[in-house]
């Protein structure tokens, strides 16, 4: 039997797909930016396009500078895209319908802001991380008075924002938070287990070695030259400014939304008009290229003005989802703004998509880099989502609630009757709360706290000797 010889042949597939055309990524893309990211973008698009012009109410953004930014006065945005926003929008948006887009790298905020959300805070100490996040310079590090100026802001004591920032230290990349250059360095060998004592006494001397003064940096760290050799080649591939690769997008926090009491006890929110960034048409130039214009001329200006029609309309979608879609976060948590944070609901991406008719993918984007201005300071947007869990009882409680009251079972515990996790689960079954054995040994490993046989003999080693006659 003669095998067949393979012939080229041709053949049809039908798929379902999405299209998503050069339009609609760039409107998704305008969607996630933030607002100083957002004044480089249209920087470029006025370059290119000669019907563009910014328009010259809007500020550029601001100077990055160290330090706590404190919310602008709240005002009306005279000319500004798009109503304020109240706690009862009906208006409808089309959502981008693609939930499978990929999503750029998030800036070194929400990374951070992610961990320290995972790390088993409660309520108040996410509010302190918050703004110590706000509050990093373009290297990641905090300014002479930061810290203090933080707890003064919030009412809290001193020790408990520096307990925070000193595990926010080791989030990745290690170094963030530091206050001086040694600290930063050490926060990074640390977590490679490698801060001994004469790598601290390097640290203490860092100005001989900036003056390359070996014999005296060696006679400070008592090691031999080969050992002190080694030890600066390990601090050289330390990082000494980690928040220098995301620079552009630690500039100083200017909120993108502004929230206002009004004479009912209502909220208005509304576009900051001091950072929200706007394009105009050049309509004179318009009109002057159309009167002669021929041709291949015609043809250009066409697809100049289309493109530059379709850019300020993108704008004002922009500006309205980013509106509604805070207006809804902020009207579910109308508590926190009168209790605190302990009074933050459980709250995710599905449930504001679902109350404003959108999809999920676009209320992440919406959220993402975005910072409002709310009268217990500037919080991202993203402060808001709290994680749920449904009790026994049928009652839905935040985890971070939950967190705190395995917090206090476990402060308040006797050093003679440690709580296991098992002891631990049972008794919040017993307050309605259905939460299994590993679930706690999470949380309570998330806040910090050693197992129960650990912290057993801390308490015996800790307790005080027996009298003996």
């Amino acid at each position: 039997m003669t095998p067949m010889s393979a012939q080229p042949r041709q053949e049809f597939k039908q798929n379902q797909g999405l299209f998503m055309s050069a339009r609609m990524r760039q409107s998704i893309q305008i969607l996630q930016l933030s607002n100083a990211e957002l004044h480089e973008f249209l920087d470029a698009e006025v370059e290119k396009n000669p019907l563009l012009e910014r328009d010259p109410t809007t500020s550029a953004p601001l100077a990055e500078r160290p330090g706590l930014a404190a919310p602008p006065p709240m005002m009306r945005a005279p000319g500004a895209t798009g109503d304020a926003g109240r706690w009862t929008s009906d208006s409808g948006l089309d959502d981008d319908g693609t939930g499978r887009l990929a999503e750029s790298a998030p800036a070194l905020r929400d990374v951070m802001f992610e961990q320290l959300v995972l790390s088993g805070c409660t309520t108040t100490e996410r509010e302190i991380g918050a703004h110590l996040i706000a509050a990093l310079d373009p290297a990641g590090r905090l300014a002479g008075g930061a810290t203090d100026d933080i707890a003064a802001t919030l009412q809290v004591t001193l020790r408990d924002v520096e307990a925070i920032r000193q595990r926010m230290m080791r989030f990745d990349p290690a170094g963030l938070f530091a206050t001086s250059l040694r600290e930063c360095l050490a926060a990074q060998l640390q977590e490679r287990n490698r801060f001994g004592p004469a790598m601290a006494r390097l640290l203490d001397n860092l100005d001989l070695l900036a003056r390359h003064d070996l014999k005296r940096l060696r006679q400070a760290c008592d090691v031999s030259a080969t050992d002190l050799e080694d030890m600066i080649a390990e601090l050289r591939t330390l990082d000494p400014k980690p928040g220098a690769e995301h620079g552009s997008t630690l500039t100083v926090i200017v909120p993108d939304i502004l929230m206002e009491q009004t004479a009912e006890g209502g909220w208005t929110l509304e576009l900051n008009p001091e950072s929200t960034p706007r394009v105009v048409l050049n309509s004179a130039l318009s009109t002057r290229m159309s009167l002669r214009a021929h041709g291949a001329e015609r043809t250009y200006l066409n697809d100049t003005l289309t493109s530059a029609n379709w850019l300020i309309r993108a704008l004002q979608q922009r500006s309205m989802t980013i509106l509604r879609v805070s207006t809804e976060i902020l009207r579910r948590q109308e508590d926190f703004l009168q209790h605190g944070p302990q009074a933050l609901q459980p709250l995710n991406l599905r449930t504001v998509a679902e109350a404003l008719n959108i999809h999920e993918s676009t209320v992440s984007r919406v959220t993402a880099n975005k910072y409002v201005a709310t009268p217990r300071g500037v919080l991202p947007l993203k402060f808001f989502f709290v994680a749920a869990m449904t009790g026994n009882d049928g009652e839905i409680r935040s985890n971070i609630a939950i967190q705190s009251v395995i917090r206090r079972m476990i402060q308040g515990e006797r050093p003679d009757a440690v709580l296991s996790d098992e002891a631990i689960s049972l008794t919040l079954r017993r307050q309605g709360i259905d939460i299994a054995r590993r679930t706690v040994a999470k949380y309570r490993e998330a806040m910090g706290f050693p197992n129960s046989l650990q912290r057993l003999q801390r308490a015996a080693e800790a307790a005080p000797p027996p009298n003996r006659r």
